[in-house]
């Protein structure tokens, strides 16, 4: 039922159609729906924060939704206000150095704007699509975390509406303690409207590289040489499963200026791979970054991109890595992935992440570990899987590892407060000063 207060008037609007609502119910990981009393338009700041007042005093949730990309439901609300953040897509301005964009924005378009200066942002998300305040929401990892940490770690300032309706200013000199809420705060503090963005020169190419390992210690072994030693660029490595045999790949990348010649003798040295099976490319800048739409292309031509995908993200202490990886994939079986999934597995040095609120395992060095999947054999698979998620986070914990905390399965209050650690009095009190009714995102559930 709408509630009986009046809502100011507002420069959007809030719609209450069904077709809209029912929209804004569903998420890209098809597990988890839930409807929305109304969906907010918003044209301005103002409009989140009149509506964030409105529902407080009401008693109802807010959720913001930047482009609908999440697994679990966590953009949605029940029978609350679903703040539609794709409104605020507007590029506002690029700088020798940063880029303020509206947190809408796609990463995509982020990009465009800033290549024909000839700058980039140094963390970008294999996915382009994903908007600017969800990904800056939950901590917004890359291939280049190695050398530049999270893209939190490269953001300059933030616009806010808290939960009592102030549409504030935050940076780490002004507003410091809700900056650092705000950065990886799972949604809780506040709704990011504006984020200015570190840029770095771009390159004009890259040379990537693509090798082969009969098996997951050489893999993570020449991984771990290449982050110390440096040299490459982006850092990744990936485990499929073909025709029931294991496939170890490490993916690196070189990113070069017109006229550097990188000597692959000095790129590759030492590694242990299987040379023979080496790809090697020479791709522009822009193909590099749109390298992962050919993927994306792939998946919605077999129907797995609309499919539900119950994915699975963690982080693992680096001296236990490759031990519970072994033990986790060598209980997996083809029906666990889904016919284009697969295993993510890569280390980060932890010292390059500063954000507060995003949760490391207690090394120098973490190994992302993560299941990429898809479900499309109905409701029991969907199920299945998502209490093997469980199961697998339970056995990453024990062993010291962390939530990436966009994955597809609940965590009570209790077990979120064991998530944030020493962190968790910092979190508690930013609830307490920057959302006093606790209206902010239900879905991750935290309080």
């Amino acid at each position: 039922m709408f509630p009986t207060g009046a809502l100011p008037p507002l420069d959007g609007e809030l719609s209450l159609d069904a077709g809209v609502r029912a929209a804004a119910a569903d998420d890209f990981g098809h597990v988890v729906e839930k409807t929305p009393l109304g969906v907010l338009r918003p044209a301005s700041a103002r409009d989140v924060a009149v509506v964030t007042r409105w529902a407080a005093e009401n008693g109802l949730k807010v959720a913001a939704r930047g482009r609908g990309h999440s697994t679990f439901g966590r953009s949605q609300v029940d029978a609350g206000i679903v703040v539609d953040m794709a409104y605020f897509d507007e590029i506002h301005r690029v700088g020798d150095d940063r880029v303020t964009v509206g947190a809408g924005t796609t990463w995509r378009s982020v990009v465009a704007a800033t290549l024909p200066d000839h700058l980039t942002p140094p963390v970008l998300p294999n996915y382009l699509d994903l908007s600017v305040g969800g990904t800056l929401s939950v901590g917004g990892i890359g291939v280049s975390t190695h050398q530049y940490g999270m893209q939190t770690d490269n953001v300059c300032e933030l616009e806010v509406v808290t939960g009592d309706g102030e549409i504030l200013i935050c940076s780490p000199e002004t507003n410091s303690e809700l900056f650092n809420s705000v950065r990886a705060g799972l949604g809780q503090f506040g709704v990011i409207i504006r984020a200015t963005l570190t840029l770095v020169p771009a390159p004009d190419r890259a040379r990537t590289y693509v090798l082969s390992y009969a098996d997951l210690e050489g893999l993570a072994a020449d991984q771990q040489l290449l982050l110390r030693r440096g040299g490459v660029d982006h850092l990744r490595g990936s485990i499929v499963l073909d025709d029931d045999a294991w496939q170890h790949q490490l993916e690196i990348a070189v990113l070069l200026g017109a006229d550097d010649h990188p000597d692959d003798d000095v790129v590759l040295a030492g590694l242990a791979d299987d040379r023979s099976h080496a790809q090697i490319d020479d791709l522009s800048y822009a193909e590099y970054l749109e390298a992962f739409d050919r993927f994306t292309e792939l998946l919605c031509s077999t129907g797995e991109w609309a499919d539900p995908h119950p994915w699975w993200m963690t982080f693992l202490p680096g001296s236990v890595a490759v031990k519970v990886a072994h033990e986790v994939i060598a209980d997996l079986v083809s029906e666990d992935l889904g016919g284009h999934g697969f295993v993510v597995f890569y280390p980060l040095d932890k010292g390059q992440i500063t954000t507060p609120l995003v949760r490391m395992p207690n090394e120098e060095i973490v190994f992302v570990f993560n299941l990429v999947r898809f479900a499309s054999t109905g409701p029991e698979h969907v199920e299945r899987l998502l209490e093997q998620n469980w199961t697998l986070y339970r056995r990453v914990l024990t062993a010291g590892g962390v939530l990436y905390p966009v994955s597809a399965f609940p965590l009570t209050p209790e077990e979120w407060e064991k998530h944030f650690g020493s962190a968790w009095p910092m979190v508690r009190e930013a609830k307490g000063r920057f959302d006093p009714s606790r209206c902010f995102t239900p879905g991750y559930e935290v309080f």
